[in-house]
């Protein structure tokens, strides 16, 4: 399907809006485009973001709306923090722009220690892509606890079942709340303002290129702050995994 330049720039600007204020829903960021002199309606900007699939912190449309028909999980990480490599990990989506078009972009993340577990980079936001995701970091590992948003695909049978099948403790954000999720958030804002809005992606090649270069880097060589500036590497490898994983926390809801 041929997207229109205007089409093309109004997803940008809605992306790094977004990025830089997962708050703000489909009114406020196109009171924000009307106010850059972007003529554009709130219905326009809600049909963006509904096939970007993002949406603020509030409940509304959006492309990984969840099945009603699937059973959510309560969220076990509120004033629990990650005690080792392997205790919390993260799974989410996000919107990657290219030159002439856009890509989805899903990871895990290790909450302890920063690490990129796995990623997967596709033109739809289908299912596979995501399985493939979690198949990838299953291989690494084991995690006790791994949390979601409540979407569509994180509430899918084929994504709990390979949660349960290995024994893992399921955690799902509350509703409408990004912050829930915050430590991928923030990947997606580093990559995004490191390497995504530095570059203009001429094809989903080069794009998976330089994304995969840019994850190495951030695994390997990139200093974190609140990891008294080491690598995510470094904190991944110097802790010794938890001895007792303990008991099963979360029950479908």
């Amino acid at each position: 399907m041929e997207i229109s330049e205007d089409e093309l720039l109004l997803r940008r600007w809605i992306d790094e809006i977004y990025t830089k204020h997962a708050f703000y829903g489909s009114r406020k960021i196109a009171i924000l485009l009307r106010k850059g002199g972007i003529p554009v309606g709130r219905k326009r900007v809600q049909t963006a973001m509904r096939e970007m699939g993002i949406e603020g912190i509030y409940p509304g449309p959006n492309l990984s709306k969840r099945d009603l028909r699937h059973r959510v999980y309560p969220y076990l990480l509120r004033n629990v923090l990650p005690q080792a490599p392997h205790h919390v990990w993260g799974i989410d989506i996000t919107y990657i722009r290219l030159r002439m078009g856009w890509m989805y972009l899903v990871a895990t993340i290790d909450w302890y220690s920063r690490y990129v577990v796995s990623w997967e980079l596709d033109h739809t936001p289908e299912m596979p892509f995501v399985l493939d995701c979690v198949d990838r970091a299953l291989e690494v590992a084991t995690p006790t606890l791994w949390n979601s948003d409540q979407g569509s695909h994180f509430t899918s049978q084929s994504y709990l079942d390979r949660l349960k099948d290995h024994h893992v403790q399921i955690s799902m954000d509350g509703k409408g709340r990004a912050t829930d999720n915050i430590f991928t958030e923030r990947l997606w804002r580093s990559l995004k303002y490191e390497e995504v809005y530095l570059n203009e992606y001429a094809s989903p090649r080069e794009a998976r290129e330089r994304i995969n270069a840019w994850f190495q880097f951030y695994n390997t060589e990139r200093p974190h702050q609140s990891l008294d500036y080491r690598t995510p590497w470094e904190v991944l490898t110097e802790t010794p995994l938890p001895e007792e994983r303990g008991k099963n926390l979360s029950e479908p809801r």
